[in-house]
């Protein structure tokens, strides 16, 4: 593949990239703002430790800083369908309903009617406020808890779902460090027939053991080979590591799979958002 092809692909994946932050992260993504394209979407997480105006405070002022807020909600931290409903209302009050990411979340037990994500979207409750795209979650290296047959069957039904109630939609995948996982998923889609947009996550820079140390909170496959292929010094933990090779390897695989819809990324900032926005506007400037 000549230079230029794969500098071609990479800035189709790079095109329209999306970031993410806690509803703590406000005074950071104004700090960030300037390295940031206008337009960007930000995700706005779904925390146990933040309430419902810390997080809408945050999408808030996502919007005001012209932006486009993803809010985060978590089906199993939510106690109550009105709960559910006051978080939507409080969104579209801010103008920062029109698009969501409907995740399951982390309690073993669900807090409340909705033991995941697909059940959410089934209670037809979104249209209702205003949103018009949902962005789902993507496990292209499985989930520790959930079987692959069953993210499987709920990604589709979650599609389907979306397509019933004339929504838009995302897939938004959990980070990894490793290409070819991402690459089986993404032909398994398409013969699922599968074609919505897919925006795949990518740790931004950050410190080596803070990325491992992420890695294993969220159970993601680290071994020695694979941080390897990724481009991190297992012997210099003390270091930092960009995505710029996970990214070049991702780009060639997205060109070259069966996947029909638009393949994207979006950055996990764990490094911080000014540093992963200022990181992205050299390396797509180097292109």
């Amino acid at each position: 593949m000549s230079q230029s092809t794969q500098s071609a692909n990479v800035r189709t994946v790079m095109q329209d990239f999306s970031l993410e932050m806690t509803g703590k992260d406000v005074d950071a993504l104004r700090e960030a703002a300037p390295a940031i394209p206008a337009g960007t979407r930000i995700n706005v997480t779904f925390l146990g430790n933040e309430d419902l105006q810390m997080r809408v405070t945050a999408a808030k002022a996502v919007k005001e800083l012209g932006f486009i807020p993803v809010p985060h909600i978590s089906a199993r931290r939510l106690r109550s369908e009105d709960e559910l409903k006051e978080f939507l209302q409080a969104l579209a009050d801010v103008d920062a309903i029109k698009h969501v990411f409907a995740v399951g979340g982390d309690p073993a037990e669900p807090m409340g009617p909705y033991g995941s994500s697909l059940e959410m979207l089934q209670s037809g409750i979104f249209p209702d406020f205003g949103v018009e795209d949902v962005s789902i979650a993507g496990y292209p290296e499985g989930h520790p808890d959930i079987s692959d047959e069953v993210l499987a069957r709920e990604l589709k039904g979650k599609v389907e779902v979306l397509e019933e109630q004339n929504l838009s939609g995302v897939i938004l995948t959990q980070f990894g460090f490793d290409i070819d996982p991402v690459a089986k998923w993404l032909n398994e889609l398409a013969e699922q027939n599968i074609s919505i947009p897919i925006r795949i996550g990518v740790p931004g820079p950050a410190g080596i053991k803070r990325l491992l140390g992420y890695a294993k909170r969220f159970g993601v496959a680290s071994s020695a080979g694979i941080v390897k292929k990724y481009g991190f010094s297992l012997t210099n933990l003390m270091g930092n590591a960009g995505p710029d090779k996970f990214l070049r390897n991702l780009a060639d695989e997205a060109a070259a799979s069966n996947y029909p819809g638009t393949v994207g990324v979006h950055f996990y900032t764990f490094g911080g958002m000014a540093k992963t926005a200022e990181w992205a506007q050299e390396f797509t400037n180097k292109l």
